[in-house]
This record gives C-alpha cells, structure tokens and sequence, in this order.
C-alpha cells in the first residue's frame, strides 16, 4: 500500500505555510535594532544596541550579521560598533527626496483651522522671499482676507519672522532690501527677536501690520534640519490666543512636529540654525 505524503511534509522547514507569520515577526524584532539607531543618531557597541532593542547581544548578533550583508548595517573595523549601512543612508535620500513638504503641508491645513478656530496658512521661501501658498479660511464668521501667492513682510509678519529668523542672512539681507529695510538686520532690537524665535520656535504678532490683527507662526525643518516651510494662524486679536503655551500655539506645534518628522527629521525641537 501507498502512504502518501502528509501536506506538511510537502514543504522544507523554510517554506512551511504555518511559518508565514513567524517570518514577519522576525522581521519586526529585528527592525527594532534600524530603529535604535535611528533613534540614538549614532554608532553603538553590541551590548549597547541590543538593549536599546530590548533583546539579548545573542538574540541581536544574527541579525546584525544579515543586516550587514544588505549594507543596512555596518561595523566599524576599529572599535567593533555598529552603524546604518549604505543601503539604509541611500534609501533615506531616497525618500526625502520624494516627499513634498507642501503637498503634506496643505493636507493638514483644514483640520488646523478647525481646531483653532481661524483662518491658517503655509507660505515657502520663493525668489524674492516668503510666499503664501495656501490659506484656508476660519470656519467662524469672521475671517481674515489673505490669498495665495502674496508676499510675508519678513518684519511685520509672523510668517515672515520665522524665515527671517531660519534662513541664511544673506538670504534674509537680500529680501529686506527688496521691502526697503536694508537696515532693520543689523537693529539690535530685531536681532534680538529673531534670537528669540530661535530659541523658542514660533513667532507672535499683535497688530503690527494691520490694527485688530494678530498672528503667529511655527517653522517645519526638512530632513536636513533646514527650514522647508512656515504654518501660520492669523485672527482677530480679541480670538487668537498668543501665549507660547496656549491652544493655539499647541495645535501649530503639534502639526509643524508631525511634518518636521515625516520630513525625515530627527528631533524636530533641535533644527539647525541658519548661516
């Protein structure tokens, strides 16, 4: 008599079907070795790496050794610690060079405006200085009349300020030239302004460039740490709320972080300062 086969036995170890999910898993716990390092930002000792994984060094040698072999990871010969390999830095670039800051930027503007309760924009650094590129109106009744494509007065808007504060001073000296305020870059009151922003990260307007308005403003850093685009809420100034540690400036900071990280930043509360 014939005994087939069970269908078990059909497979090699490798290709059991039941194994499908293991696979994966083994994936995923050694993904949290990629993360580590992503997350610390530098080289690591064994010892140091498999903890920061939460994994024994021998559960995380064999790992290392395949990740190694696909460049997602390489050993320095000299002190033995381990590093992001070729593979991962060039699928990094990869993907910040595919990701498009406005367009990720405009998907978060209506949800702003709703949860502040004004109207909110993003503006870029164009050809001759910050540009609004998307407005999305209050979903109250009182709005704030401002259009896409129109400039941000680096001086006199918090829009503005925040490319005055984050881009190079040439830049910057260039642009205020262009308003006709050659000399407010070296006025010590401005200066100390941007210092501030710097140190803080957002930018607050009460009625400077128009009586009864106010505005502020956050900066998103690219994956470069350098300055990608500004989001603004502009109201009245009986409703926007300009305490550092408001709801407004909450919502803004929330969502500048959001796109600073998926922007490919490392620690959104750390970007570069301008040259």
């Amino acid at each position: 008599m014939t005994i087939n086969p069970s269908p078990r036995s059909q497979f090699s170890e490798e290709e059991q079907p039941s194994r499908t999910s293991r696979g994966i898993q083994s994936v995923e716990v050694g993904g949290q070795l990629l993360k580590a390092l992503a997350h610390t930002g530098r080289r690591m000792a064994l010892k140091d790496l498999a903890r920061e994984a939460d994994m024994t060094p021998a559960k995380a040698h064999p790992y290392l050794v395949s990740f190694g072999k696909l460049g997602l990871i390489e050993q320095d010969p000299l002190t033995g610690h381990y590093g992001l390999g070729p593979l991962a830095m060039q699928l990094g670039l990869i993907s910040l060079q595919q990701v498009d800051p406005v367009r990720l930027a405009i998907a978060e503007l209506p949800g702003l405006a709703l949860r502040v309760g004004c109207t909110v924009s993003a503006a870029v650094w164009g050809t001759q200085g910050p540009v609004i590129i998307r407005v999305e109106e209050s979903p109250t009744p009182v709005h704030v009349a401002m259009r896409h494509g129109i400039p941000a007065s680096l001086r006199h808007t918090g829009t503005g300020k925040i490319f005055a504060a984050y881009r190079s001073r040439t830049e910057v000296a260039a642009a205020l030239k262009r308003e006709g305020l050659a000399d407010e870059l070296d006025d010590p009151a401005f200066a100390a302004e941007l210092e501030g922003i710097r140190a803080c990260g957002i930018t607050q307007v009460r009625d400077e460039l128009l009586p009864g308005i106010s505005a502020m403003a956050v900066p998103v850093f690219d994956g470069f740490g350098k300055l990608a685009l500004a989001i603004a809420a502009i109201g009245p100034s009986k409703m926007l709320d300009l305490r550092p540690a408001g709801p407004h400036a909450v919502a803004l900071r929330e969502v500048a972080d959001n796109l600073t990280q998926r922007l490919g930043a490392h620690n959104p509360s750390q970007p570069s300062r301008a040259a």
